[in-house]
């Protein structure tokens, strides 16, 4: 393997970070270290890492350099160094793919299936909406869906509260039907108070999963399986395996949602699939930015044995930075994977440059409460 000599950094629309990392003999690798709304504080991070650790280093040593990213600055941990150190992973196992003629999902082991299920996100309020992209869904080929509410709440849910929700679900369920898989994400919006109640009204209209019903913080208070009948799934918002670990370990936990860009990359996420496993958990890994970092996803995706599904890619921009797309698009509610080498993705670095800088500093929207107070987005 050759040394590692240079790196580049480029903010592109919507709200994506693009990390370059160049070899001595110009290989170079891809990877994606974003956390949207803060591209500038996680550009800092990799610009760090990157001339404290890298620079001048073998680009083979992956779990060497992870290792050395995570420990070696004594303070560790957190959506900021974890989603820095997981661009830069997955750009070195792109690295190593090339100088191989591998895809990443052979140098992890091989496949463990020749095609991945991926769902398709029903977005909106009207619920006549949602009606019609459930049935449109349905009628292109997906057979899981997942039912994304942005309902705003009380604070502590009133039973309009949940009964709106519940409405929600109750129609995508009868434009889906009893043949399609609905899962529902509650973004963190409900209070721990309340969730065991909603869960167990969900229940009714046997979601596949009910994803983040609570902050973050408050995960460790969710019963595991005392009060309610329904799968949980979460992870979008835990960093490592050690943040995975109290939540398998109590059984609370069915799907783990880790996010290739915000968990450590595919290093990382194959441990905590490791041990994922270990509890009888599935994997669904979370993936809501790019497109390089879809192709990091979808490789590990055909690779882990107990990842089960992932999101279908978002078109937007798609085409701009990545000549290759079809290889990482889905057909009738599947995504297949060439054997091209490392991620299996042509970047268009041409396109890259030209869109850099332009609209990309996104923020994440500040919601509140009728009475003026901050809600989750």
């Amino acid at each position: 393997m050759a040394q590692i000599v240079d790196y580049e950094l480029f903010k592109v629309p919507p709200r994506w970070l693009f990390l370059k990392i160049e070899t001595a003999d110009g290989t170079v690798g891809w990877g994606e270290p974003i956390l949207e709304g803060r591209a500038e504080t996680v550009k800092t991070a990799v610009e760090e890492l990157m001339e404290g650790y890298l620079l001048g280093e073998d680009s083979s040593r992956i779990e060497d350099h992870w290792q050395r990213m995570y420990r070696g600055g004594f303070y560790r941990g957190g959506p900021v160094l974890m989603s820095a150190i997981a661009g830069i992973d997955q750009a070195l196992w792109d690295i190593k793919g090339r100088y191989s003629g591998e895809p990443v999902y052979d140098l992890l082991g091989g496949r463990t299936r020749e095609r991945v299920q991926v769902y398709k996100k029903i977005v909106s309020e009207d619920r006549e909406e949602v009606a019609k992209l459930t049935a449109d869904a349905v009628e292109e080929g997906y057979t899981t869906l997942k039912l994304l509410t942005a309902y705003q709440t009380s604070s502590i849910e009133s039973t309009a509260d949940i009964d709106a929700i519940c409405e929600t679900m109750r129609i995508a369920r009868e434009a889906a039907g009893r043949d399609v898989d609905i899962g529902i994400d509650l973004h963190g919006h409900i209070s721990a108070t309340m969730a065991p109640r909603l869960l167990s009204r969900l229940a009714e209209f046997d979601p596949m999963f009910v994803e983040e019903p609570v902050r973050p913080e408050h995960l460790r208070m969710l019963d595991p399986k005392g009060s309610h009948d329904v799968p949980l799934g979460f992870g979008e918002r835990l960093y490592s395996r050690w943040e995975f670990a109290p939540h398998l370990e109590s059984g609370r936990l069915d799907i783990a949602q880790p996010d290739i860009s915000h968990a450590g990359g595919i290093t990382e996420i194959k441990n905590i699939a490791s041990m994922a496993e270990t509890y009888g958990a599935q994997l669904m890994m979370s993936c809501s930015v790019g497109p390089i970092a879809y192709a990091a996803s979808t490789q590990l995706s055909h690779h882990l044995s107990n990842a089960v599904q992932q999101p279908s890619l978002g078109e937007r921009y798609v085409d701009a930075y990545v000549e290759n797309v079809g290889t990482i698009q889905s057909e009738n509610g599947y995504v297949s994977l060439s054997d091209e080498p490392g991620l299996g993705i042509e970047v268009d670095e041409d396109g890259i440059r030209e869109h850099a800088g332009q609209g990309s500093d996104w923020r994440t929207p500040i919601r509140r409460y009728d009475d003026g107070s901050i809600a989750e987005w």
